[in-house]
């Protein structure tokens, strides 16, 4: 089954966030994933979540994703995405 990273990132340092973003990207292909939406204007329909840049992967599966996020090749981008940026992350199975 499908599962999907939701991303909402909000950047504080815009250009370090570039060169992250540029690592980042490479990996996610690299771990079989896909984007599905990668920041873009968004519309709240419903509640006050107003997301900054909304990013969304999509996996084959719950542990291809955990295996991306946690892998070796992902944790510089990660580890400087974490240094420019706040973050809220949710993985979801799409059982």
């Amino acid at each position: 089954m499908p599962a999907y990273v939701i991303v909402d990132i909000d950047i504080h340092d815009p250009a370090t966030y570039e060169a992250n973003n540029l690592g980042a990207i490479d990996t996610v292909s690299a771990h079989g994933g896909t984007y599905l939406a990668r920041g873009g204007p968004t519309e709240v329909l419903e509640g006050d979540w107003d997301p900054r840049r909304l990013v969304i992967l999509q996996f084959d599966s719950v542990e291809q994703a955990r295996a991306w996020y946690e892998s070796p090749d992902y944790a510089p981008a990660k580890r400087l995405r974490h240094q420019v940026a706040r973050t809220n992350m949710l993985l979801v199975d799409a059982t």
